[in-house]
């Protein structure tokens, strides 16, 4: 994230040299690239360095985008790629960590993780003297409004919830035999009871008395969009506003075509993980050029494109004389927001009854991230 800082920092110096302006700069990401852009927005050293935001299909206050516990995370990646050290030397850890080969490095599935979480994010700093990235806990910056108060445009797709489809057939029975495996990381509990009780009640909620298959594959989407995306997104969204920012535009993209991949086991297409972002960039389909997308594809990306540039250029998603529906800031409960279909349709709070339920679990059992401790001092090597 730091790098990220840099880089801002260099093209606010340097794009006026570019035609650009060095006080209206857009940035913009999806995925994991959302939730950085989203977290810049946190950071006291990005200050004055962008003016508007474009967030696509991830959150600051994702489960995946700060560590809770960065040092054990650190001890369980690294058995997991066969350190043999002493876990607790932290000094051991560090060394592992600059010596170990790049392919073995990346050699575990990080994405894989049953609770949603990626192992390695942004973390709480302790203070050291330095520029900190985040100086606090997400959730913390933005009760208090110290989050930089500028123009979003913010949301997420119909089914981000197909990100976890590949999972599906290995996770399904584990899920059903222990579904509290699978409670994102950033809940704690006092007792392992406590934790069944509420994966239970979870689980119900989604699931009713059905088991996880194939015939219920559309919640375990649900699941997995609520959980990874859709939740922290407008868990932020009320934070933000109710600490004062009011240019907050939200959405969600719905679009799909008859290219769109039908989603296993049914014969139902859906808005997958950044569905978004291919409207809007070109490229992005391995077995398509741009000629051979289909009229309504076409079309959504010729809205999309305008959408995103107005947004640029105004700080607003729609002009007034637009031919498109107007469309208003959001407010705390999450509406208005703009459905994104083969037609725009301004609408009211997103997912309601789902952002109450989990509101409640995350009110009572949220555990916010703090820094590492600091280590213990280096031991001298003997002679």
């Amino acid at each position: 994230m730091k790098d990220q800082v840099a880089l801002l920092r260099w093209v606010k110096k340097n794009i006026a040299s570019f035609g650009g302006n060095p006080d209206d700069i857009t940035i913009m990401g999806s995925s994991a690239g959302s939730s950085a852009v989203d977290l810049l927005m946190l950071s006291p050293m990005t200050k004055g360095l962008f003016s508007k935001v474009i967030p696509e299909s991830g959150s600051n206050m994702a489960v995946f985008s700060a560590q809770g516990n960065p040092v054990e995370n650190a001890k369980a990646y690294a058995k997991l790629i066969n350190f043999t050290g002493n876990e607790d030397d932290v000094y051991a850890l560090e060394e592992f960590y600059k010596t170990v080969p790049e392919e073995v490095l990346h050699s575990f599935d990080v994405f894989g993780q049953k609770d949603s979480t990626f192992f390695f994010s942004p973390c709480v700093e302790r203070d050291v003297g330095q520029e900190m990235f985040l100086d606090d806990a997400p959730v913390n910056i933005l009760k208090a409004g110290k989050q930089h108060k500028l123009p979003m445009l913010y949301g997420f797709d119909e089914m981000e919830g197909l990100f976890r489809v590949p999972w599906f057939d290995h996770w399904k029975d584990s899920m059903n035999t222990k579904f509290s495996d699978f409670l994102p990381g950033d809940l704690h509990f006092d007792s392992e009871s406590e934790k069944e009780e509420v994966a239970e009640r979870i689980k119900r909620f989604y699931f009713g008395n059905r088991p996880i298959s194939e015939e219920t594959i559309f919640r375990y989407i649900d699941y997995f969009t609520d959980v990874m995306f859709a939740y922290s997104t407008l868990r932020s969204v009320r934070l933000q506003v109710e600490s004062g920012n009011n240019n907050i535009y939200l959405y969600q993209f719905d679009f799909v075509d008859d290219s769109t991949p039908l989603i296993p086991y049914t014969e139902i297409r859906g808005a997958d993980h950044c569905a978004q972002t291919f409207m809007v960039i070109d490229g992005w389909w391995p077995n398509l050029t741009e000629d051979e997308v289909s009229k309504d594809t076409k079309k959504m990306k010729k809205i999309m494109r305008k959408i995103w540039a107005t947004f640029i250029t105004t700080g607003k998603p729609v002009s007034e004389n637009s031919d498109l529906p107007q469309w208003p800031p959001t407010r705390a409960n999450g509406g208005p927001h703009m459905c994104i279909d083969k037609s725009l349709k301004l609408r009211g709070p997103l997912i309601q009854q789902r952002v109450l339920f989990w509101d409640e679990i995350y009110d009572k059992y949220y555990k916010i991230p703090t820094p590492p401790p600091s280590p213990p001092p280096r031991q001298k090597e003997e002679l």
